[in-house]
């Protein structure tokens, strides 16, 4: 019954998918596996599938996740810049951590903001689901921001965020893109140790 209701979910996902959200599904894969080997190309991938989840996401209703896509084009140049600019240099980029008073400020500020803007949105739009749409946008530009960065930790703000991405794709019907992000849940923890690899070779790294 299980495999059953898992190829039909496979075949649905065929079914509703277009071809835009394909590509720019695949080139959403490419960005986090280029991004977990630190290869500056993943921000071209980046610039170009958020390019198409704009007009995707905009178009069923998601209003926030399609304002977020603006705002990941612009961390996709900002991105490729901090990288480029501190790539084989006395000032390299090197992969950091947050001290927790910073997480705790963090989530205090994105939960403010969940609650502020999903209230707005159901009072004064037709969104879906204003406050995890609220809660994934806001977790994203804060975790996208420490991608940029080299933060650490960033792929454990994923695995939230993109877990709680899952119910909301599925909920507009973008099967393809749900199933894109169970596959990023996995691939973050993979993500992480990753970098915590790297993270411990570093010298002058307290480990």
């Amino acid at each position: 019954m299980v495999e059953k209701n898992l190829s039909a979910a496979v075949i649905e996902a065929y079914q509703a998918m277009s071809w835009w959200e394909l590509l720019a599904v695949v080139l959403a894969l490419a960005y986090l596996l280029l991004a977990m080997k630190e290869h500056i190309s993943c921000w071209y991938a980046a610039f170009i599938s958020t390019s198409i989840y704009v007009f995707l996401f905009w178009d069923v209703n998601l209003l926030m996740e399609s304002a977020l896509q603006i705002y990941y084009l612009a961390m996709a140049v900002y991105g490729w810049w901090q990288w480029r600019h501190h790539q084989n240099s006395a000032q390299d980029l090197a992969i950091h951590r947050w001290s927790l008073k910073t997480h705790g400020l963090v989530w205090f500020a994105l939960c403010g903001l969940t609650l502020g803007s999903g209230y707005w949105l159901q009072q004064s739009t037709q969104a879906a689901l204003p406050y995890l749409d609220s809660f994934t946008t806001w977790g994203a530009v804060i975790t996208t921001y420490m991608v940029a960065r080299k933060v650490l930790e960033n792929w454990l703000y994923w695995i939230i965020i993109d877990g709680a991405s899952v119910y909301l794709y599925i909920d507009r019907e973008l099967y393809l893109t749900a199933i894109l992000f169970v596959l990023y849940v996995v691939l973050v923890v993979f993500g992480f140790f990753q970098w915590y690899a790297i993270y411990k070779q570093q010298p002058n790294t307290v480990k």
